[in-house]
C-alpha cells in the first residue's frame, strides 16, 4: 500500500470511529491510534482473536491471556470465587485491555455462577418489555461484577421452522415486530450498562431446519422477502446503535445470485463472504460497528474449505474479529501466512484492529482501572444472585408459563383426582455432548412434596386406569449445539417396540410439559393437555409447578405457533 493511500485509509477509519455506534472523541481516537501504532504486526494479528475459556483453571487462564488476544470468551464454572479469580488473572496479565465475552442468553445453559434467568423465548412469552428490561438490568449488574464487557446477544433469528433445534428457545419467536421490540430493549439495556450487545446470526437463521454447528445452513428467502424480515430487523437494530453484529455460517443464495454469482459460490457462508459483510451489511444497511465471526470450529465453516484458507478469509472478507480456535497457535500461523502471501491485506488488518480498539475505547476499557473492569470479589458477592435479582427473574418466569391446550379440563392437578402419576422423563441434557443429564428435581420433587405419588414409566408395566391417575410427560431440552432437530424420541422415552407405538391419553388423563422447545405437539397433536415453560432453570420449574397445581394463573402468550402447523393439534 502506498503511503498516501494508507494515510487516506487511516483518516476514513478515524472518521468512522467518531460516528455511531462508537462515538469516540479526539482523545479516545488518539488512544486507538497510539495503541495500534505501538503494536507489532504479530501483536495486531493476535488482537484479531477471541479465545475460548471453559472452566476456571488458572493455568489455562494464564496460557490464554499470554497469547495477547483481543478477548477471551468465558464459560465459567459453578464456583464464584474461582470464576472471579480466573477472570482477574486474565485482566491482570493483558497489556491491551481485554474483551471478556459471554453468551448471556439465559436459560438452563447459562453459568450457574451467576443469576439464571428465562431464555429469550421465555421472556418473549412473558410478553412485557418492562419486565424484560428489569431482568436484563439485573443480569447486567451481575455480568459486570464478573468482568463481562461484551455479550453475544440478542439472538434475532426468526423461529419459522418448527424443526430447527438451534434457534428454538434462543429466539424471541416468530413475530418480526415482537422480535424487534424485545431485541431493542435487550440492546438498550446491555449497552446502557456498558456491555456491548451483538445482533446475531447474520444474515438470519430460522428458515432452515438444520444447525450451522453441523452444516452450512441456507437462508432461502428471496431478496425482497429477506428485506421484509431480516433486513427490517437489522436495519432497526443498527439505527438503535447496536455495537456489534455476528456474521454466521449461513448463506443467502438469492442475494448472491442477484450479484451475478453462480454455482457453489452462491452458498458461501456469510462468515467468509465479502458480499454479505461489506456490500449488504455495511454499504446497504449502513452498519458501522464491529463484525465478529461466529465460532469458527463450527461445521458450517469447516465443511466449506480448508482451515488454512478460511482463517485469513474470515478477516479479509469482512469480519473484524475471529471467534474461537481448536488450536490457537495454529490459527495464528494461518492468519500470519495469509498476511504474508497477500490473502489477508494490510488494510483489512489495520481496519479490523482499529475497530477492535475502537470498541474497547467506546466501552471505556482504556480508562478504567482494574477494579472498575472487575470489582473486588467481596463487592461481586453482594451482587451475584442478589435476592432482588432472583425476585425479578422469578416474576418473569411466573409470567411466561403458557397453557397451550387443555381440551379435557384436566388442570389444575390435585391429589384427589391425580394422585398416582406415571412419569415419562429422560432429564435435561447438558450444553455440550457427553455431559450428564439432569432431572427436573424442583418440579418433580415439588409434586411429591404436595402428596402426589410418582413412579417412572415402565414399558413392562405400562400405564392403565387401574395403576395411573395421570400420565405426565416432562421434556427438558433447550436449544444447544448438536441436537440436529426437534422431535419426541419415542424410542428413548417409552423404551420398547410396544411402548413407542402406544398412546395412552384416550384411557388415562395425560399432560405434557416442555421446559424447553415449544413444538412437541407436532409429534403428539392429540395429547389433551400441553404446557410450555421454555426453560429448565429452577425459576421456571417453580413457576410451572405453581401454575399446574392452580396456585397461580397461566399468563404466558406463546411467541410461536405452539401447534407447529398441525391442524388436529387444536382439538
Amino acid at each position: 500500500m502506498r503511503m498516501n493511500e494508507f494515510r487516506n485509509w487511516n483518516m476514513s477509519v478515524e472518521l468512522s470511529l467518531k460516528a455511531a455506534p462508537f462515538r469516540l472523541n479526539d482523545e479516545d481516537i488518539a488512544w486507538v491510534r497510539k495503541t495500534r501504532d505501538g503494536l507489532s504486526t504479530e501483536s495486531k494479528v493476535r488482537q484479531l482473536f477471541v479465545h475460548i475459556s471453559i472452566g476456571d483453571d488458572l493455568d489455562q487462564a494464564r496460557k490464554l491471556s499470554g497469547m495477547a488476544p483481543g478477548g477471551i470468551h468465558r464459560f465459567m464454572g459453578q464456583n464464584l470465587d474461582e470464576a472471579w479469580a480466573a477472570t482477574r488473572l486474565m485482566l491482570e496479565t493483558s497489556e491491551v485491555p481485554l474483551f471478556i465475552t459471554g453468551d448471556i442468553e439465559g436459560g438452563g445453559h447459562g453459568s450457574s455462577a451467576m443469576l439464571q434467568f428465562p431464555n429469550q423465548l421465555g421472556l418473549a412469552a412473558a410478553n412485557d418489555l418492562e419486565i424484560s428490561a428489569k431482568v436484563l438490568s439485573a443480569v447486567c449488574e451481575e455480568a459486570k461484577s464478573l468482568g463481562f464487557n461484551w455479550s453475544f446477544t440478542p439472538v434475532v433469528d426468526v423461529n419459522k421452522d418448527a424443526g430447527n433445534a438451534i434457534v428454538g428457545t434462543r429466539s424471541y419467536g416468530s413475530d418480526v415486530e415482537k422480535i424487534i421490540a424485545q431485541a431493542c430493549t435487550h440492546i438498550k439495556t446491555l449497552q446502557g450498562h456498558g456491555i456491548a450487545a451483538t445482533a446475531k446470526h447474520w444474515p438470519g437463521e430460522g428458515y432452515d431446519a438444520r444447525d450451522q454447528h453441523l452444516v452450512t445452513t441456507i437462508n432461502p428467502l428471496g431478496v425482497n422477502a429477506w428485506r421484509d424480515v431480516f433486513g427490517r430487523i437489522y436495519k432497526t437494530l443498527i439505527g438503535d446503535g447496536v455495537m456489534t453484529v455476528m456474521s454466521a455460517h449461513i448463506a443467502l443464495p438469492t442475494y448472491a445470485e442477484q450479484h451475478g454469482l453462480v454455482g457453489l459460490e452462491r452458498f458461501r457462508p456469510s462468515s467468509v463472504s465479502k458480499l454479505l459483510n461489506k456490500t449488504l451489511l455495511r454499504e446497504e444497511l449502513g452498519f458501522n460497528g464491529l463484525v465478529v465471526s461466529d465460532a469458527t470450529p463450527m461445521a458450517g465453516l469447516t465443511a466449506w474449505n480448508k482451515r488454512s484458507i478460511c482463517v485469513p478469509e474470515v478477516i479479509e472478507n469482512g469480519c473484524d474479529i475471529f471467534l474461537f480456535s481448536p488450536n490457537e497457535e495454529q490459527d495464528f500461523k494461518f492468519m500470519m501466512d495469509g498476511l504474508r502471501d497477500g490473502r489477508l491485506s494490510e488494510q483489512r488488518l489495520e481496519d479490523a484492529v482499529a475497530r477492535i480498539l475502537g470498541l474497547k475505547a467506546a466501552l471505556g476499557l482504556h480508562k478504567k482501572t482494574l477494579d472498575e473492569r472487575l470489582p473486588p470479589l467481596a463487592e461481586a458477592k453482594t451482587k451475584v444472585k442478589a435476592l432482588k435479582h432472583l425476585d425479578v427473574a422469578q416474576a418473569a418466569a411466573d409470567q411466561s408459563i403458557t397453557l397451550v391446550k387443555d381440551t379435557q379440563n384436566l388442570l389444575p392437578l390435585n391429589v384427589v383426582n391425580h394422585k398416582r402419576i406415571t412419569l415419562v422423563h429422560c432429564g435435561a441434557p447438558g450444553l455440550f455432548p457427553g455431559m450428564p443429564r439432569k432431572p427436573m428435581s424442583i418440579f418433580i420433587d415439588g409434586l411429591k412434596a404436595r402428596g402426589f405419588e410418582i413412579k417412572d414409566f415402565d414399558p413392562k408395566n405400562m400405564p392403565t386406569p387401574e395403576n395411573t391417575d395421570l400420565l405426565l410427560y416432562v421434556f427438558a431440552v433447550e436449544s444447544s449445539l448438536g441436537l440436529s432437530h426437534i422431535y419426541i424420541d419415542w424410542k428413548e422415552e417409552q423404551q420398547s417396540l410396544d411402548g413407542i407405538m402406544a398412546r395412552f391419553w384416550n384411557e388415562v388423563p395425560t399432560l405434557m410439559v416442555s421446559f424447553g422447545h415449544p413444538y412437541y405437539l407436532r409429534d403428539a397433536p392429540r395429547v389433551p393437555a400441553y404446557v410450555n415453560a421454555y426453560s429448565t432453570i429452577e425459576l421456571s420449574q417453580r413457576a410451572a409447578l405453581s401454575c399446574i397445581i392452580g396456585n397461580q394463573p397461566f399468563t404466558g402468550v406463546s411467541p410461536v405457533d405452539a401447534f407447529a402447523g398441525a391442524p388436529d393439534a387444536h382439538y
